[in-house]
């Protein structure tokens, strides 16, 4: 992008340009190079966009197709050399599957013949005879289509051309409109072919679709919890901490009951016969042992953070103060998730196309096989780096509108003629200066999460080589220490974008400032930041676990699902997701007032000539809280005075 200017100056007077921190007074384009790196992939990606949709059939997936190239519930297009192609299938939307009691995997596809029909079977058909009826009444024909109905008893070829007998009841499935068979053992079998063994994409989509009432419910759920908490932390006083902590606590252990409960149920249910259900069991332990391990982590830690609850109070309030400058702040994670959201559909349908690119072969029988076209597995990468750059890209140009407007407000000298319009001043300030900077620190945590994704990628392949501890081993250590990088790079990089939002240089020059100053004044700052995110983090944790409660509860009483745990575990994702976007306003706040406080310092020493920003009540808060920290130190000589009225010392002197 271009810059519109070479600097940007507030109204202030013009003085010389000080060392090292100057305070909205200088202005100009950062990291130019990476924004026109970020535009470059953009145009990759729009190529690949581009390809999908005139090289992709998403159709195919979405709504089904039969073993002659034809998609189900559309007019089709004839193949060279399949006679049985090029159909009319507005009126069949199901896809049914001649031997379903006996299907099995040849080449990652099925050896079953599949046809499009207008309605499934729902009694069983055990005669020739049964099922020219079934076509006679119902219009569905069941047998090959070159083989006309009137002659399913007398055609020497009906043993091949029609279904084996006999013909299971079966039941249209939500998920690519397929004809599911009814009786325990032909869906056992199918369901773990057709869904375990072909394709991980149609497993995960089947108990997605099979359950989206449900899970449109709980991510609603989600969203009111999200916003109840963001109200709740906007007028939070110490009786509501104490109220959160104890929903905190009451929702872990409910989580942890029920899962172990579910597990004792499966366990000892003797009705279970399909693989579907065994698996469920089987993640079901996993998530009660996970659950188990969080919750007494988190329980220890509140424990020992239950004597600064007061100061968590304070903490609030002034973060209160904070945002009442632009109160319009707490409505940005929705724009920002509006934008998320639109991405994400848009990612997700490019997916889909690249999945179902391929040529038409004709093989034997006049079948039709569909072969990926070359290439196509490196542009799923190359669209996944775009998912993960994209979105982080999003999440900090929030970061930096925030800890722009956050900045703008507190080095206003009249704290009673609040700046006009900040939120849109720093929107306009990143469009037009700081985008390079944004795209340069959301790729720092896109090369630790993908290196994360390929990882778990390879040990998925090697699965069959590697026993079940060396296995669990290798991914513990490469989750844990992907995790440790990733969360020491989004902390550098939110003080990195408040520092440019300040300062207005460059990623790395904001990351080493950031750095400095937080060394300097770490006897500060640590012990009051720690227990505000965690606090934070404890509300995200609150609006996880009811939601996942409640689909635990929902779940429960349909047991008929696929494999219910994927869209359990979608909806936690979306349930820390929508918390994290809102409650992260909180987080980005505070970190900024704390950087400010100690630019503050940094530039001021509290004279008439040279008076600090911060208001009384910051400086008592943060003042306070050195008092309670060092109380048990013999050095105090760096430390802030704790006689009220007193100014602080400069940093550095």
């Amino acid at each position: 992008m271009q810059c519109l200017g070479a600097e940007y100056e507030v109204p202030a007077e013009r003085t010389p340009r000080p060392p090292a921190w100057r305070p909205q007074l200088y202005r100009k384009c950062t990291d130019t190079a990476w924004l026109v790196l970020f535009f470059l992939f953009w145009t990759g990606l729009v190529f690949i966009m581009g390809y999908s949709v005139t090289a992709g059939a998403a159709g195919r997936l979405l709504f089904g197709y039969d073993s002659f190239g034809n998609v189900c519930g559309k007019k089709n297009s004839p193949v060279d050399g399949a006679p049985l192609s090029g159909r009319d299938m507005t009126l069949k939307k199901h896809v049914f599957f001649m031997n379903s009691c006996d299907v099995a995997v040849q080449g990652r596809r099925l050896a079953s013949t599949a046809l499009c029909v207008s309605s499934c079977p729902e009694e069983q058909l055990d005669t020739l005879e049964e099922i020219q009826l079934f076509a006679n009444t119902s219009g569905s024909f069941l047998c090959v289509y070159s083989l006309n109905f009137f002659n399913y008893t007398q055609s020497p070829n009906a043993g091949a051309l029609c279904p084996r007998l006999p013909v299971p009841p079966s039941k249209s499935f939500p998920l690519f409109n397929r004809c599911i068979p009814q009786t325990p053992e032909c869906y056992s079998l199918f369901a773990s072919v057709l869904i375990n063994d072909v394709d991980t994409l149609h497993r995960i989509l089947s108990g997605i679709m099979s359950g989206r009432g449900t899970i449109l419910g709980l991510c609603l759920l989600a969203l009111a919890l999200a916003l109840a908490m963001l109200f709740t932390f906007r007028f939070i006083t110490t009786l509501l901490v104490h109220i959160v902590i104890s929903l905190v606590i009451l929702g872990l252990l409910f989580v942890c009951g029920v899962l172990w409960w579910l597990y004792y149920d499966y366990t000892n249910d003797p009705s279970i016969e399909l693989d579907t259900e065994r698996e469920n069991m089987k993640y079901v332990l996993g998530f009660a042992v996970v659950a188990t391990v969080i919750t007494a982590v988190l329980l220890i830690l509140i424990y020992g953070i239950r004597k600064r609850i007061k100061w968590t109070v304070e903490l609030f309030h002034i973060t209160h103060r904070a945002l009442g400058a632009s109160p319009f702040l707490l409505f940005q994670p929705l724009w920002t998730f509006t934008i998320l959201l639109f991405f994400w559909i848009l990612w997700v349908a490019v997916l889909l196309s690249l999945g179902t690119a391929g040529t038409a072969q004709v093989i034997e029988g006049g079948q039709v096989e569909y072969k990926p076209l070359w290439g196509i597995r490196y542009m799923w990468w190359y669209h996944l780096i775009g998912l993960v750059w994209t979105s982080e890209f999003i999440l900090a140009c929030q970061q930096m509108i925030i800890a722009g407007t956050v900045a703008t407000c507190y080095f206003n000298r009249n704290k009673n003629d609040p700046p006009d319009h900040p939120i849109l001043s720093s929107l306009s300030i990143l469009f037009c200066y700081h985008q390079g900077t944004v795209a340069k620190g959301s790729f720092l945590i896109t090369v630790t999460r993908i290196p994360r994704m390929v990882f778990m990628y390879m040990c998925n392949t090697l699965k069959e080589k590697q026993s079940t501890w060396s296995r669990a081993a290798s991914r513990g250590c490469c989750s844990c220490g992907c995790w440790c990088v990733s969360r020491y790079l989004l902390r550098l990089n939110q003080h990195a974008y408040a520092t440019t939002a300040i300062n207005g240089t460059d990623f790395c020059t904001s990351a080493k400032d950031a750095l400095k100053i937080f060394s300097k004044n770490s006897s500060h700052f640590t012990s009051v930041n720690c227990f505000g995110d965690f606090i934070i983090f404890l509300g995200k944790v609150l609006v996880v676990c009811y939601t996942v409660f409640g689909g635990l509860m929902a779940f429960n009483y349909n047991r008929v699902l696929q494999v219910w745990t994927v869209p359990l575990l979608l909806v936690a994702f979306f349930a820390y997701l929508v918390a994290h976007s809102f409650l992260s306003v909180f987080g980005t706040v505070l970190d900024t007032l704390l950087l400010c406080f100690a630019v503050d310092l940094e530039t001021n020493d509290g004279s008439a000539e040279k008076p600090y920003f911060m208001d009384q009540e910051f400086l008592s808060f943060v003042k306070r809280t050195q008092k309670f920290s060092n109380s048990g130190s013999q050095q105090n000589k760096d430390s802030l005075r704790n006689q009220e009225g007193t100014e602080l010392r400069p940093i550095g002197t």
